[in-house]
């Protein structure tokens, strides 16, 4: 028998080894999500693939080819990653790899609400165009690196600052991480869907594409009605009241549901467009 001879204490530690060894690598993927690190692990797995692949149909010269670049690949690893290994090494310094969650987390997230719901019912009293994305699981670190960092305590007051008109940040998107503006004036990929109405400009354009390629909440207040609309998952929730507004926030922000969509018969009766 090969197990034969393994002790309880030989089973709980490769137990622990296996815990161990699936957290690191838990907490190095939360490190990178949201960050070019992923595009640039998936084509590491496309090659990987392909080198067993060409070793499995016996295709020598590519097989060859592959090895090389795998011989070579730690090396560029190093060089293509370092930003994300100075981050790791940093927060392991700081104790902050394996920080638990605060347990005031519930309390900041109600302060958020409460801060984004009373700037966006100012704005839109008075007709300021704004664009906010709530950063949620998917990370948007790419897109913050569009923009100017800020790294502030999210205030109503600041929020509304910052899209005052000939401002220098107010012509972008705002994104929002946790309880901090992580960034202003930032770019967001814009829809390409046909579907979207040509009445609808280019803030709820760029929401519209950023919730197609992530799970963040985006607010659109128009500069031209005040209307305020709010996309998520690719859909679009056009000119909600300020009450609506609020109860849309605090289920999906207030109340932790893990980025799930709304199932609330409210919803379902308001007008609700897929793309547009």
């Amino acid at each position: 028998m090969p197990f034969a001879d393994f002790t309880i204490m030989d089973y709980l530690s490769s137990i622990v080894d296996i815990f161990l060894v699936w957290f690191v690598i838990y907490k190095l993927i939360m490190l990178i999500r949201g960050t070019k690190a992923v595009q640039l692990l998936k084509g590491i797995f496309v090659i990987i693939i392909i080198w067993f692949l060409s070793d499995f149909f016996h295709l020598n010269t590519l097989g060859m080819m592959m090895e090389t670049v795998i011989t070579w690949g730690f090396l560029a690893i190093i060089i293509i990653f370092q930003p994300e290994l100075r981050r790791t090494l940093e927060q392991l310094g700081r104790g902050k790899i394996f920080a638990r969650t605060s347990i005031h987390e519930d309390e900041e997230r109600k302060q958020r609400v409460d801060s984004i719901v009373e700037a966006v019912a100012y704005m839109a009293k008075r007709r300021i165009g704004a664009l906010i994305s709530v950063e949620r699981e998917t990370g948007m670190g790419d897109y913050i690196e569009t923009g100017i960092p800020l790294h502030s305590n999210l205030t109503p007051e600041l929020l509304i600052n910052i899209f005052i008109p000939n401002t220098p940040l107010h012509d972008g998107a705002v994104i929002i991480q946790k309880n901090q503006i992580a960034a202003a004036a930032c770019y967001l990929p814009l829809s390409e869907s046909p579907f979207i109405s040509k009445e609808l400009g280019t803030r709820h354009r760029a929401a519209l594409g950023i919730s197609e390629v992530t799970d963040s909440l985006t607010i659109i207040v128009s500069e031209e009605t005040g209307h305020v609309s709010v996309t998520q998952n690719g859909e679009l929730y056009r000119d909600l009241s300020n009450d609506e507004f609020e109860k849309l926030l605090e289920k999906e922000l207030l109340i932790e549901n893990k980025g799930k969509q709304s199932s609330s018969s409210f919803w379902k009766r308001k007008e609700k467009a897929k793309n547009g």
